[in-house]
């Protein structure tokens, strides 16, 4: 993967629906060379799928929290990942190293539903417990930096007046 490579998935990350001749401009390459670099980055697996962002908060899913796992046994096999996967609250689910053995999050409409949510996790085989934080405002969240090397640059502070 090459830096052209790197603009085109920031590039895409920003806006998936541009034209080829968009995305080739905005690269400097022809629109027949960004589509053929796309493409080869779909099949190495760079670019998993191509989705829309969706604000849950207006589609009734305004309430999330981030759920620490504890479990008597390793969760990473089928049925646990199975599990998790049949609940559509469950937005994402992690093996973690820590105090748990899951980190999950789940999106719900109400506090209730998160609590239904809750009961449903701990029905799971092995679950021995869980650790609930609700969020009550995001900041900001982020697509991955594709720009590699280390940490984003930061930009100098300004000079001292003088």
């Amino acid at each position: 993967m090459d830096d052209i490579d790197r603009m085109l998935l920031g590039e895409l990350q920003q806006d998936a629906t541009q034209a080829y001749a968009a995305l080739g401009k905005a690269v400097g390459l022809s629109a027949g060379a960004a589509h053929e670099r796309v493409r080869k980055l779909r099949e190495q697996g760079a670019i998993r799928r191509t989705t829309v962002d969706v604000d849950p908060a207006a589609v009734g899913r305004g309430v999330m929290a981030f759920v620490l796992v504890e479990a008597g046994s390793w969760m990473g096999d089928s049925p646990t990942k199975a599990a998790l996967e049949a609940l559509p609250e469950v937005v994402e689910a992690h093996i973690i190293a820590g105090p748990a053995s899951l980190l999950v999050k789940v999106r719900t409409p109400t506090t209730e539903e998160l609590q239904a949510s809750l009961r449903r996790l701990y029905a799971i085989e092995g679950v021995t417990g869980t650790q609930t934080i609700v969020v009550l405002e995001s900041f900001f969240e982020r697509p991955v930096d594709v720009r590699g090397g280390g940490s984003p640059e930061r930009p100098s502070p300004p000079e001292p007046a003088r």
